[in-house]
């Protein structure tokens, strides 16, 4: 890498983890001012369109800005899954049940997907080291994939339990602070990781790559046979 590619990813690079601050302060801002109450029983537009829009942009950026694209397929895959074990957390979905903050036609659902992706992240991070060919496999597609679906899901049934008019004595909880945090913020950034994760491994396979651990860094290189992992 010359002087001016250096120059430029370290840019790139701030510019993400600055995009990144300023998003979450987006959020925590309107958040605390309700701008993601919707009207009770109605579709949570609000909450739908701040779930939506990061996704949109982190897709038009990763085909339209070539440093950006780079950026993202030369993420650690360990550290992406590592922070999907944060999802684990989804146990306090239950426990808003139990304790008539959050419906059951959610909170389950929700709850239980987080906790499988949360609780299998560390065995794909012990996979990836023993094996980096694992990137370019099926399971490990596979296991994104659920990651994708389980959020899907969840925010699905979010928005249903909204307009069945859970909450309509107020707001439906997942629109106030400090949870609407979970879809304006961590939703898509969750999903943002599992795309960088497919995408990053879907350029693998079809290069025929196998990646080797350099200290702490993952190096890739051509390898035959990776295709068929």
């Amino acid at each position: 890498m010359n002087g001016s590619e250096r120059i430029t990813d370290k840019r790139t690079k701030t510019i993400a983890w600055t995009g990144l601050l300023l998003w979450l302060a987006v959020a925590v801002v309107l958040g605390t001012g309700e701008a993601f109450v919707g009207t009770p029983g109605a579709a949570p537009l609000p909450i739908l369109a701040a779930v939506l829009t990061p996704l949109i942009v982190f897709l038009v950026a990763f085909w339209t800005a070539g440093s950006f694209r780079d950026f993202v397929l030369s993420g650690d895959l360990t550290l992406m899954a590592g922070i999907q074990a944060w999802r684990f957390g989804g146990l306090g979905f239950i426990a808003l049940y139990v304790y008539g903050v959050l419906p059951g036609l959610f909170a389950w659902p929700a709850g239980l997907g987080d906790m499988a992706i949360g609780v299998t992240a560390p065995l794909v991070i012990v996979a990836l080291r023993r094996n980096p060919a694992f990137a370019a496999g099926r399971l490990f597609r596979v296991w994104n994939l659920l990651g994708i679906l389980d959020l899907v899901v969840a925010v699905s049934l979010g928005a249903l339990s909204s307009m069945l008019g859970f909450g309509a004595s107020g707001a439906f909880p997942m629109a106030v602070m400090p949870l609407v945090l979970i879809p304006a913020f961590f939703v898509p950034l969750f999903v943002m990781l599992h795309i960088a994760s497919l995408l990053q491994a879907k350029q693998l396979r079809e290069a025929g790559k196998v990646c080797s651990w350099t200290g702490p860094a993952l190096r890739c290189g051509p390898v035959e046979g990776v295709k068929g992992v």
